[in-house]
Parts: structure tokens; sequence; C-alpha cells
């Protein structure tokens, strides 16, 4: 049998790795194998869908055999990784068809048993698109023009062509449009062969991005009525977000 025992210094950091998770599917496949930790899961109503990786070295110890696959509630982890005291360590083990967290900190140990579930869900694959514009920006500045946009409406339209992103929104009461260009600032940057336009749900946007640190580096690759790709780091690990489109009748 297949075995494991993963050493975490900075449970902090494994905490905000499983809420960037948690805020689209609260539970799924978690893949420990020789290399990396990862996740690739569908949100429940298939509009969107979240890729994980953490690699072995963003991890104190890494001890694997083999590669397991646990159908883990993440919503739980979050939980007991939140309980987590300023100094514990924390070492991640299974014991049969439990998952096992042994906080170690301050003289004393504690222990939580999470029960495994059946993983039943086929393996995702990641949708293949040829995207024709892309934005990096700083994670805060996305947020707060999502904020913006929240006063505003439950979607919104994401315009990427040549130097110049802009986002957009409209409801009933009031319009809000956002541009950003490229400046002497080094933390925006837009790349586009060609036009990019798409609408998409604010409330997806918002708790996808939810996780993404402030001073993190946020890449968004766009396409005309495609798939957005939305990217960001948390430490050494990567998350990658795939949001379907809204299509807008002619």
């Amino acid at each position: 049998m297949d075995s494991f025992e993963i050493g975490v210094d900075d449970v902090k950091f494994l905490r905000g790795c499983m809420d960037a998770i948690v805020n689209l599917v609260e539970e799924g496949a978690l893949e420990i194998g020789a290399d990396a930790i990862s996740v690739k899961a569908m949100d429940p109503s298939q509009i969107a869908m979240v890729v994980f990786s953490a690699p072995k070295d963003a991890f104190s110890n890494y001890k694997v055999s083999g590669t397991t696959k646990l159908g883990v509630n993440f919503a739980d982890l979050s939980k007991i990784l939140g309980r987590a005291r300023a100094k514990d360590k924390l070492v991640i083990t299974q014991q049969e068809n439990k998952l096992v967290l042994e906080f170690a900190g301050a003289g004393a140990k504690r222990h939580f048993s999470l029960p495994l579930l059946e993983s039943s869900a086929a393996v995702q694959r990641e949708p293949r698109v040829e995207h024709d514009a892309s934005v990096k920006m700083r994670g805060s500045e996305f947020k707060e023009m999502l904020r913006d946009v929240a006063l505003v409406s439950s979607h919104l339209t994401l315009h990427a062509k040549g130097k110049e992103f802009s986002m957009n929104a409209k409801g009933d009461s009031a319009e809000m449009d956002s541009v950003s260009e490229k400046g002497e600032k080094g933390d925006f940057e837009v790349s586009a062969k060609g036009e990019a336009r798409a609408t998409f749900p604010l409330q997806y946007l918002d708790d996808i991005t939810k996780a993404c640190p402030d001073d993190s580096q946020l890449m968004l690759s766009l396409r005309t009525n495609a798939p957005l790709k939305l990217s960001y780091g948390i430490g050494k690990a990567s998350v990658i977000y795939y949001l379907a489109p809204r299509i807008e009748s002619e």
C-alpha cells in the first residue's frame, strides 16, 4: 500500500491553499504524488474548474511512496487547518480510511482525524483554449475592480485590446467602466494578439479570487466568448481556474 508523511511548518500557507479550493468546491479528490500535491475539480454547476498544485519543496518534509488519491471534504479540512496555533508544526498521514493531522507546538500535541470520502468523480480535463489576450495585475487591483462592479451588476464584461484592459458592467440603475493601461508600473501588463471580450458572473470571479494574496501577481487569459483562465500563486503553490462565459444573445 502506498503511504505518505507530509510535514508543514507554515500551516497558514496550507490553509490559504485549501481556501482557494473550498471557495469553488467543497469536496473532491486530493492526489498525493511523488513530486506534488494536486487537485483538479469542477464546481457542482459545471461552470468553473479549479486546478491546484503544490510542489514537494513547499513542505518541510515530504515522504511519499507511489501516488495516492483521497476523497476529501476540503471545507472540513480547511476548518481544521484554521485551528493551528501560531508556532504549530503539522504532520499529515493516512491511517486506514482517515486523513490524520497532528499539530505539535508549545509543549502540546493535537490530533484530528478526517474520514475519507468515496471518490467516484471522473478525471477532469482542462479546457484547451487558444487565448488571444493575457493580462497581468496585482490581486488587490483586480479585487478592487470587482468591488466596483458589485455596486452595479451581477455580471461583468472583460475586454482586452492592444495595451488596454477594461472591465465594465451595466445594471438597472447604474453603469460602471474601469480602464487600465500599461504604464510605468511593472505590476500591470497587457499582451493581446487580438481583441478579446467576454462576460462572466461576478459571484464566481469573487469566489475564485478571494484567496489570492493582495500582492500576488494575477494572470487573466481571454478569448472572445470562451472560458476565462485565471491564475495566481500562493507561496510556492499555483492555482488555476477556468470559468465559462455568459454568451449574450443577439
